[in-house]
């Protein structure tokens, strides 16, 4: 059995499985992007802390707020 689709009709379903594939992609993209970050948390303030102590003196409250600025841009 031949079915004949019309130009309109062949692109109208393109477009429609675009659409569908950008948001199952979004949604999957940010459920796993979610899943990594709970597994691998993003860099604390006390391991700032701990990282500038390595270097052999007290960081200063100072330092450690310079680094966690720099750390979110």
């Amino acid at each position: 059995m031949i079915i004949l689709m019309s130009t309109g009709g062949i692109i109208g379903i393109g477009v429609g499985a675009l659409v569908l594939g950008l948001v199952l992609g979004f949604f999957i993209s940010r459920k796993v992007f979610q899943v990594q970050l709970k597994k691998n948390p993003p860099i604390s303030e006390k391991q700032v802390r701990a990282m500038l102590s390595a270097t052999g003196r007290k960081p200063s409250e100072a330092q450690v707020r310079a680094v966690m600025r720099s750390m979110k841009q």
